[in-house]
């Protein structure tokens, strides 16, 4: 189990949730979204990560939203953890990010197709937060060992893998469930992110689309095939968010599906 500050719930035996929205809109949106969430977790002693990008820097258009400035961004996940007593996490691009997010949130995750990135794995590394490595669309389950020692041979040894989809054709991704198995067989943690899994990228608008409709299928296959944590971005109302609402799930539906995949969980174990 993740020794992380503040995760309550850890002798349940249930899967652990990382959620929230895409990217910090402001400080109400996420205080609102992590308290909702977080009230539901409790009540189903699902251990919970506040998840909110401080800043999007992966747009495939240059005048697409991208934050609300990274100092009042990560202010914002600060409070959360502080006054929910939950971990938090957000995602890093570049080496000088690492440490100045590491101020702020408990892990840091780095997106998936930096995934290869040495430098930025060694400078999450040393900040000896847990590290969140996102399985590049682009490579297999079995190379991801090698992601996950470029940060335990630093010391390190809090590190997380996440499923998140391989690149099927130009505008499409598949999840090879196979891949679960394979990188908790490297005595990792493994989380399924159900909503970028989902994603129709490289689409002719420039805004990335989704089927977000399949997240309960996707979620509910990857509990039955051992993810250890599931990973869902979720907001009230998904048509207006600023960042991957194509792909999100609605706040409303959170609970339904959670009570289901936790029959599920019961289940298999």
């Amino acid at each position: 189990m993740l020794q992380l500050p503040r995760l309550n719930h850890t002798d349940s035996g249930n899967f652990f949730l990382i959620a929230g929205p895409c990217a910090i809109e402001g400080e109400q949106m996420a205080m609102d979204i992590a308290g909702q969430v977080n009230e539901i977790c409790t009540r189903l002693e699902i251990p919970y990560i506040f998840k909110g990008s401080y800043r999007k820097a992966n747009r495939s258009k240059r005048d697409s939203f991208t934050g609300i400035g990274d100092e009042k961004a990560l202010a914002v996940l600060q409070k959360i953890g502080a006054h929910f007593q939950i971990p938090t996490t957000t995602d890093i691009h570049t080496e000088p990010e690492a440490a100045m997010a590491a101020a702020a949130v408990d892990i840091l995750q780095i997106p998936a197709f930096l995934c290869r990135q040495t430098s930025l794995l060694v400078a999450a590394a040393q900040t000896g937060k847990v590290v969140n490595i996102k399985k590049g669309q682009f490579v297999s389950p079995e190379s991801m060992r090698f992601a996950a020692e470029k940060v335990q041979e630093e010391g390190n040894t809090q590190v997380i893998l996440t499923e998140r989809g391989t690149t099927f054709g130009y505008q499409d991704l598949i999840v090879d469930f196979r891949g679960i198995p394979t990188m908790r067989s490297f005595g990792l943690p493994v989380v399924l992110d159900c909503t970028h899994s989902l994603q129709q990228p490289n689409q002719s608008s420039g805004v990335t689309g989704g089927r977000p409709a399949l997240i309960e299928t996707i979620a509910s296959a990857g509990i039955a095939t051992g993810a250890d944590g599931l990973f869902i971005e979720t907001h009230p109302k998904p048509s207006e968010a600023k960042s991957d609402g194509a792909n999100m799930l609605p706040l409303s539906e959170l609970e339904r599906i959670l009570e289901k995949l936790l029959r599920i969980r019961k289940a298999i174990i």
